[in-house]
């Protein structure tokens, strides 16, 4: 009886676990796989269109590494610099070139790219909504110039909502 009790209660927990990693899930709206991938996907198709070679990042809603790409010839310098626009732009929730207009000397929060290990604040990190305007990621672009780095993020994080 006493074994039967405790097989009943593991039952219990484990669909009761089941179901709060559902709700926690679906509470997150973190960002897929397969929508990681398209973004990725889409930022390499805009890169080369623009015969600009870069790193692209994309990270999750928690700022942890989901996709990455370095195309061939890209900077190795580079890579940590994709990364790190990525997740600036998830920690703060704004484009990095943004956020670089602030922290500018004499800005309300200048040398914060010192904290969190190191920010990059400079362009080319932009969030990643879904549908519902919710922040699920973010994707972080480096190897080319500021402009044409925030254009290929743009490009990426826009393609989960066509």
């Amino acid at each position: 009886m006493f074994l039967l009790t405790q097989i009943k209660f593991l039952v219990i927990a484990i669909t009761l676990m089941g179901s709060s990693v559902t709700v926690y899930a679906q509470i997150t709206n973190d960002i897929t796989h397969d929508e990681a991938f398209k973004t990725l996907l889409a930022a390499k198709k805009n890169a080369e269109a623009s015969e600009v070679v870069v790193n692209i990042a994309v990270v999750d809603a928690g700022a942890n590494l989901k996709a990455f790409i370095r195309m061939d010839e890209s900077y190795l310098g580079s890579i940590d610099v994709a990364i790190k626009k990525a997740k600036t732009a998830r920690y703060f929730n704004m484009d990095t070139g943004e956020l670089g207009e602030l922290t500018q000397p004499g800005g309300i929060i200048y040398n914060i790219e010192h904290s969190n290990d190191g920010l990059i604040t400079f362009p080319g990190g932009v969030p990643i909504k879904n549908k519902n305007g919710k922040i699920i990621g973010a994707i972080g672009v480096s190897g080319g110039t500021i402009e044409q780095d925030r254009a290929i993020a743009i490009a990426g994080a826009e393609s989960i909502i066509e």
